[in-house]
């Protein structure tokens, strides 16, 4: 299936075209014609499936760009709805179609003069409240999508997005996205929505093929190290690493670029122009690697990140799904390293069942192993580089005084003088001891049922003298009482 089997406008299917999509995703195959047809829907689909496109396309298709707010877009977090904008303003702007962002921390007139400029108005729940309240805005939206709902909630905004609702037109389609759908959500649809139809994307879908997924065992002591060999060794042209903590984060960013990266990163912490400065720098190219925790990076959506590292495991299978799905977009194949201590190795077998998909284990290159690594891409580099003319007349002034196997050692010796490896030689586990670990966990695992069978039968079979002994309380406190 094509983009061109929908029934989308020119203008939509030319920025798709420049957007370089080729195939609609799971989401996208299925929501794309019920929204279409004019169809409220509920869409259960992990973030990283292109959720935005799959409601942003029909909708923006259907638009007449006539100056009034035609689409309302509620996301939980400013960031996110930084992301969403970007790329419906990308799909929109070759029909005269522009989006506005509202969001807390920023200036209420600002955000008002570009509501009444937008066809999308993208809002976080309280600053959205805020402006319908007091009358400050009135918009009249046809479509209306909730995005990433199940997160909204857990972040306490189910009052406040009741609440908008009274606001908003009756007669709408109304357009809700959730990753996971707890009874709270399927409540809030039956309020909202109008007979929905439903969409719902599997575990196994929702895993991105095109995602290349390794682990590696190392001692907690040697994530940094590891961290640093693998970045060094994948040579990433652009990667996330995601970690558990803000304070995590900081210290990264700062170890990181003490070894010469590029780096940049993101927490709940930052000042509102320091994050949009950071997530800027990642996208035009001035940050290779990005720093930042689960919840500052949901909605991160840049479409050239080659690779995903968890310097942590993540606490649950959807975090991991949402982390891995920041690579592999666009049609595009990535990478997803994980960093994993031998007691997070049960961790790690539950999150492929949970999510339908076989992790390869592999081990951290030695210094060696990356030396020649780094030769290898240094060769190729050589040899791919055009000659140039000043590079002609540099070597004939040299062959005054030098041969030309002289000449080529010093400029060979040049270029690699910087490529040193630092660290030690081996990090990590090899795959003999990966393999004992794994085993002896399953052997664990045996023991540990065995162990809760033995204590089932003993309990039952030793109740009548539990039951003895409370009689035996019981008595020797009626005799205390006596004695009293």
């Amino acid at each position: 299936m094509k983009f061109t089997d929908f029934n989308l406008s020119d203008t939509i299917q030319q920025a798709i075209s420049d957007a370089g999509f080729k195939e609609p995703s799971p989401v996208q195959k299925e929501a794309i014609p019920l929204i279409l047809e004019g169809s409220d829907i509920i869409a259960q689909a992990q973030t990283g499936t292109g959720k935005t496109a799959a409601f942003g396309l029909p909708m923006l298709s259907q638009m007449k760009a006539d100056g009034s707010v035609e689409g309302l877009v509620i996301v939980p977090t400013r960031e996110l709805a930084m992301q969403v904008s970007d790329e419906l303003y990308r799909f929109g702007k070759l029909s005269g179609l522009r989006t506005a962002t509202v969001y807390g921390g920023t200036p209420y007139g600002k955000q008002i003069e570009r509501i009444k400029q937008a066809s999308v108005v993208i809002a976080t729940p309280g600053r959205l409240q805020d402006l319908l309240m007091s009358k400050k805005i009135k918009i009249d939206p046809k479509f209306v999508v909730l995005d990433e709902a199940d997160e909204m909630l857990d972040m306490g905004f189910l009052d406040e997005i009741k609440n908008i609702f009274t606001f908003l037109p009756k007669e709408r389609q109304t357009l809700m996205f959730s990753a996971t759908m707890p009874k709270a959500i399927r409540k809030l649809a039956q309020e909202i929505l109008n007979d929905p139809k439903t969409v719902a994307i599997t575990k196994a879908e929702s895993t991105n093929t095109d995602i290349r997924q390794l682990y590696y065992v190392v001692n907690d002591r040697e994530r940094d190290d590891a961290l640093v060999r693998l970045i060094d060794f994948k040579n990433p042209s652009k990667a996330i690493v995601f970690c558990r903590m803000k304070m995590e984060v900081d210290r990264l960013i700062s170890h990181l670029t003490s070894q010469g990266f590029k780096v940049g990163g993101l927490h709940g912490d930052m000042e509102q122009k320091q994050r949009e400065i950071s997530i800027r720098g990642f996208k035009n190219g001035a940050v290779d690697i990005f720093v930042a925790t689960d919840v500052a990076a949901r909605g991160l959506d840049v479409n050239d990140v080659s690779h995903v590292f968890n310097y942590h495991i993540p606490f649950d299978s959807e975090s991991y799904v949402h982390r891995i799905g920041r690579t592999g977009r666009a049609g595009k194949s990535g990478e997803a390293i994980t960093l994993v201590s031998p007691n997070e190795l049960r961790t790690i077998k539950r999150i492929e069942k949970d999510v339908g998909t076989q992790m390869a284990t592999e081990v951290i290159p030695t210094k060696q192993e990356l030396i020649k690594n780094k030769e290898s891409d240094l060769l190729m580099e050589i040899a791919q580089t055009t000659i140039t003319n000043d590079a002609i007349e540099m070597v004939k002034t040299l062959q005054h005084d030098l041969d030309i196997v002289t000449i080529a050692h010093l400029l060979a010796s040049m270029v690699t003088q910087n490529n040193t490896v630092s660290g030690k030689d081996k990090i990590g586990f090899g795959l003999e001891e990966i393999k004992r670990l794994i085993e002896r966990m399953h052997q664990n695992r045996g023991s540990d049922r065995n162990r809760s069978g033995n204590r089932r039968r003993h309990n039952n079979s030793g109740y009548r003298g539990d039951k003895n002994r409370s009689n035996r309380r019981k008595s020797n406190s009626g005799h205390r009482g006596k004695r009293d």
